[in-house]
């Protein structure tokens, strides 16, 4: 008896089928039947299902005599179902590598459940993927299993058959089937959940939901949209069967309205002529199902206005009222910016005319993102060295804690922000500054860039579709044209910035100004800032840090964190920093050993506290070997990464340490101590001589003495990588850590890192002309 039973109904999906078969068998959980329904369709389906038949003995093909439907094809797909759990799969989506794999594993933590909810993303013929934007619903903190009246929001989702796992001894005694029409789910799911003793989540997109370009059932216009009022009939006829789930009919009466308004409103669903008839039915419905108890949120009022009166006539007027006011208010707000902007262009070209000040200079990171990486640290040796000259940050409001109290504080877009813009002489950017700014003579433009490139960057993407996107390369030169000074790290960096992004810059390779902090801290700098992210003292702090995708929208999730840290053992605490492209947290949960530092303003100050960095390919690496700390390499999916993006070496061929494949294999150098081995060390002392020339904590000083003091001869000598000496790891002194488990203990996040006498650059953002921060 299998495990799963995956029901696959396929009618006109010739298309697709193939991928969506392809998604089920190749999953990593192999224990499976898949019950692939042709459901007499006149194209190809049913030959492409015998021919998977045919090669894979988990398919079993199912050929129907006639066309009888969504819903009964799943129905005769139930009367052969043997697996322990039943899945539905549309034979145009797609299971997600490892989904039955991680639905199996939740399985077996909750306690085989009666139904099991996971999430779904939404792709559209374009490539774009767009997740459930209920997913917070499918938390998977608090008591598992539990009852729907534990978890009533579940109710507010997309109520389709497709995204549950259903335990088919539950699905039998509780009768369940499909009945006939559109919108088929409807009757199915709500008794599921309802009826349900038990219920689970998984916050884990299983299946993609592919959004056709044209010939989806619900986007096609016809009569058989008005099949929506026999499956809520059911669903009440249900509720009237079962009367210890009556509590559940204020909640349904709302459901059902916004859906049938949902119907009605929805363009290019119901056929000419029948939008008044189908009103007409909307509003017996209302009155036959109406249940006193239902709060309504303001913005839907109207359309339940629209169904309780059931007339079109009145609903227009209230909708043009409606649309009138939201245009009057949006024309009023439009009129308002384009005034400001047409005030500040004023602006920006008188302040043009008048005289540059040569005590000012302006600093940006990120496009305002906050203070940090090599702009701040140029702006704190500013300060130090120049004093006379007045510095200015460009941030927006919500990041101007950041920035040290000396300094002025300029908000994007303002009056003040495009004076400073115009009249200071020196200018300090690592992102696109340059695109807003009219370069005028005898201002001082220096592009610090944000990292050494691994990635291809510039023109090497216009080869590279899904990496370049929709970006300006005609516009990236323009603002290369505005640079002066272009900063580089090594050689490396320099041979790449003056390929892909040519203009007439001078190179200053002379290091990254963010990483003097690791030659200038103590050991007393990184006790403080490890007791102030909650790491105990005689933890191992792992560092885990990857970039972002070009070829996903979301974020990778391949690593089971909790997994790990039970795997490593008590001493070890993991350290998550999630790519700010993403605006959200690598772990679902931050506590414990698994502490989520994706929010920290400072990548240098959690590189200080973390005694090993893991990470993929992002330039986090470069920054990290100048610690000489242990470097792991998680490159899982080189291939696919290398295929979207490119990159400008092999990481695998000279990586800065080990380098693993899979999670198991991550875990195993941990265990065995080859994170900090010999050869380890060889390939980080490699790696460091190539990329490390110049980080000797003298960088910023050597920028600032050749751009702003004139000095070409006696500048700082750069101190050779053996002399160096940088921040000591707090793990550096102890023996490697034996392989054992135990349970995590609650640990508090900090606010903000403590480490004050430096500046505390933030991480990086995705851009297609620089290299990410992380």
């Amino acid at each position: 008896m299998p495990r799963f039973s995956v029901i696959v109904p396929a009618y006109k999906v010739q298309a697709y089928l193939h991928e969506c078969l392809e998604s089920v068998l190749e999953q990593s959980c192999p224990d499976l039947e898949i019950i692939a329904v042709d459901d007499c369709s006149p194209d190809a389906c049913g030959a492409i299902i015998d021919e998977f038949a045919a090669r894979d003995a988990r398919v079993r093909p199912l050929h129907l005599p006639e066309n009888v439907g969504l819903g009964r094809a799943r129905n005769a797909g139930l009367g052969h179902a043997r697996g322990d759990y039943l899945l539905f799969l549309d034979g145009d989506d797609t299971l997600t590598p490892d989904a039955l794999r991680s639905i199996a594993d939740r399985l077996k933590e909750t306690s085989e459940p009666d139904v099991l909810v996971y999430d779904y993303a939404r792709t559209f013929w374009s490539g774009e993927a767009v997740r459930n934007r209920l997913a917070g619903q499918l938390t998977e903190q608090g008591p598992a299993p539990f009852r729907l009246e534990d978890r009533p929001g579940l109710l507010t989702m997309l109520m389709v058959v497709w995204n549950k796992a259903y335990r088919r001894d539950f699905v039998e005694r509780a009768g369940l089937t499909f009945p006939p029409g559109l919108y088929e789910d409807t009757p199915w799911t709500y008794p599921a959940l309802m009826s349900a003793e038990t219920i689970a989540t998984l916050d884990r997109v299983c299946v993609h939901y592919r959004q056709r370009r044209r010939g989806s059932i619900l986007g096609t216009p016809g009569r058989g949209h008005f099949d929506v009022f026999d499956q809520y009939d059911r669903v009440f006829a249900y509720l009237d069967a079962h009367p210890e789930l009556a509590h559940w009919r204020p909640l349904l009466f709302r459901r059902m309205v916004d859906h049938i308004a949902t119907v009605f409103t929805r363009r290019g669903r119901l056929p000419r002529g029948s939008r008044a008839e189908f009103l007409r039915r909307a509003r017996a419905h209302y009155a036959r199902h109406r249940t006193p108890g239902a709060p309504v949120r303001a913005r839907v009022r109207l359309r339940h206005a629209l169904i309780r009166l059931g007339s079109h006539r009145t609903y227009r007027l209230l909708s043009l009222g409606s649309r009138l006011r939201r245009r009057a208010l949006r024309s009023t707000a439009g009129l308002r910016r384009r005034v400001r902007e047409a005030a500040l262009r004023l602006h920006y070209r008188v302040q043009l005319r008048l005289p540059l000040r040569a005590d000012h200079a302006v600093f940006s990171s990120h496009d305002g993102r906050g203070y940090g990486c090599n702009p701040g640290a140029l702006e704190s040796a500013f300060r130090t060295l120049v004093p006379h000259i007045r510095t200015a940050w460009i941030a927006y409001a919500e990041h101007h804690h950041t920035v040290p109290p000396a300094t002025r504080r300029l908000r994007p877009g303002s009056a003040a922000y495009w004076t400073a813009l115009a009249r200071s002489t020196y200018v300090v950017d690592n992102a696109g500054l340059g695109l807003r700014l009219v370069k005028r003579p005898g201002q001082v433009v220096i592009q610090t860039q944000h990292g050494t490139p691994l990635k291809r960057m510039g023109l090497d993407l216009q080869d590279r579709p899904a990496a370049a996107r929709d970006t300006d390369f005609a516009a990236l030169l323009r603002s290369a044209d505005t640079w002066d000074y272009c900063l580089s790290a090594n050689r490396h960096s320099t041979l790449v910035w003056e390929r892909v992004l040519p203009s007439g810059y001078t190179t200053l390779e002379y290091g990254q100004p963010r990483n003097d902090v690791f030659q200038q801290a103590t050991a007393a700098d990184v006790a403080r800032l490890r007791e102030s992210l909650g790491i105990p003292e005689s933890s191992v702090a792992v560092l885990y840090a990857p970039t972002h995708r070009d070829y996903r929208r979301g974020q990778l999730h391949t690593l089971d964190l909790e997994r790990v840290l039970r795997r490593l053992g008590p001493r070890y605490v993991l350290l998550t920093r999630a790519h700010p492209s993403y605006g959200g947290p690598l772990a679902q949960g931050s506590g414990g050993r698994l502490i989520d530092v994706s929010d920290h303003p400072s990548v240098e100050a959690l590189c200080l506290a973390a005694d090993a960095l893991v990470t993929d390919y992002s330039s986090i690496m470069f920054d990290y070997a100048n610690l000489d700390r242990p470097i792991v390499v998680y490159a899982d999916d080189w291939e696919a990464y290398e295929a979207a993006r490119g990159t400008y070496f092999d990481l695998r061929s000279f990586p800065p340490g080990a380098v693993a494949r899979n999670e198991d294999e991550l875990i195993d150098i941990f265990a065995t101590g080859h994170w900090r081995g010999s050869r380890s060390a060889q390939l980080r002392a490699a790696f460091r001589e190539r990329f490390c020339p110049h980080d000797d904590g003298h960088a910023a000083e050597r920028v600032v003495r050749r751009v702003v003091l004139g000095e070409r001869s006696g500048l700082p000598a750069v101190v050779p990588l053996a002399e160096r000496r940088p921040a000591p790891s707090a793990a550096s002194a102890r023996p490697a850590v034996p392989l054992t488990t135990s349970p995590s203990v609650q640990v508090p996040v900090p606010d903000a890192p403590p480490l004050t006498h430096v500046p505390s650059p933030g991480a990086g953002a995705a851009a297609p002309v620089t290299p990410d921060g992380l």
